[in-house]
């Protein structure tokens, strides 16, 4: 019976039908594998920023403000009334995601998965979309934290900072896919610019970008960090530099503390995070205590791998502490560990006890307040 189709029942005819829908079957197949080769790309119609959307002068500023990231910070209406939460008693805004990704479990970031497994995938390699940013903050650890990522076979990583979210957005996305390293479909693209962690608009640019894009933070006592801010940029002006404490405190460092100066308001990390989670679900974010990362970089190590779901593959015997610089450094196989440059590890300026535990006074509930969106206990005094 032919159906109304008499060439069917033609062997020739036949033959040539059964090729022409294997034909389509293999590139239908064929387009299925491609699409997964890189991260979701396509966001909420509510949450698209386009680059042409920001004023003329925006992009200006974005493309051309000064290196140092204490400048991308926003502005902090003063110190918090006494007996207040410093961030304020509102939730979070209301995560622009869909109700699957919450309590999203750790996805398999690299085609090898958790099993350890290396070996060769039979694939192109392209420049991809990072699958994970380190996001912050800005002299917390986080150009030490992305060196030893690079220990993992699976990770790569572009060279400098990109600053796409924050400075170079007009650019386009193809532009930020360009700075991309090469990489086959098992490995994890991996971008650092600290400075996201503090500028408003990137959280919904990353979103849209990729909706399951994982976030690294890199945190470390407020006060330290400011200290540290204040040593690099100290470094690089030398001259006409004034005093840590002048920097830190309104009229000589006799009035309150200058919540306008970026090294202060940087370590505001509750206020940055809100911005955060008012975006992505907190199941994405995985925080890294600087101080541990020093102290036990192999343990800290192992939580990130786990959570990029890379693979345990970084050990101890990776490290050997530097008890000049005071960190550690890598050791890759060779008799000479590889440190970072000589930028890392300076000397920190004396600063009065007096100023520092204003500071801690100054930070004590805004910390409070991070351990508690964490669910993290950093143990700062």
């Amino acid at each position: 019976m032919s159906f109304g189709v008499p060439w069917l029942t033609d062997p020739t005819g036949l033959k040539s039908f059964l090729v022409i829908m294997s034909f389509l079957l293999a590139a239908t197949r064929h387009a299925s594998l491609v699409s997964r080769t890189e991260p979701e790309f396509g966001p909420k119609p509510e949450m698209v920023e386009s680059a042409n959307d920001v004023p003329p002068e925006d992009r200006w500023k974005e493309l051309f403000q000064a290196d140092d990231a204490s400048d991308d910070v926003d502005e902090y209406d003063g110190e918090y009334p006494g007996g207040l939460d410093p961030v304020g008693d509102q939730k979070p805004a209301s995560r622009s995601i869909e109700s699957g990704v919450h309590g999203l479990a750790a996805p398999n970031l690299a085609a090898g998965g958790a099993s350890g497994s290396y070996g060769a995938v039979d694939q192109e390699t392209m420049s991809r979309l990072p699958r994970a940013i380190i996001i912050g903050v800005k002299k917390g650890g986080t150009r030490a934290l992305l060196e030893f990522l690079r220990v993992h076979p699976k990770v790569r990583a572009p060279g400098p900072e990109v600053h796409f979210f924050d400075r170079h957005y007009d650019r386009g996305i193809d532009w930020y896919r360009s700075l991309m390293p090469p990489t086959s479909a098992d490995q994890t693209t991996i971008e650092k610019t600290p400075s996201y962690f503090v500028t408003k608009s990137a959280p919904a640019r990353v979103y849209n970008m990729s909706r399951s894009t994982r976030l690294i933070v890199v945190v470390r006592d407020p006060v330290t960090r400011a200290v540290s801010d204040y040593t690099q940029v100290a470094t690089k002006r030398r001259r006409d530099q004034r005093s840590f404490a002048e920097m830190a405190f309104l009229d000589n460092a006799t009035g309150p503390v200058a919540t306008s100066w970026g090294a202060i308001k940087i370590g505001l990390y509750a206020k940055h995070l809100e911005r955060w989670l008012g975006v992505f679900p907190r199941a994405q974010l995985h925080f890294v205590s600087g101080e541990r990362l020093i102290d036990s970089p192999a343990a800290e190590m192992t939580k990130i791998e786990d959570f990029l779901g890379l693979g345990r593959f970084i050990t101890a015997g990776h490290f050997y502490f530097n008890a000049t610089k005071g960190f550690p450094c890598l050791l890759r196989g060779g008799p000479v560990p590889h440190c970072l440059g000589k930028t890392k590890g300076r000397l920190h300026p004396s600063v009065d006890e007096k100023i520092l535990r204003r500071l801690r006074s100054f930070y004590r509930p805004f910390n409070e307040k991070f351990y508690q969106m964490t669910g993290i206990n950093f143990g700062w005094s």
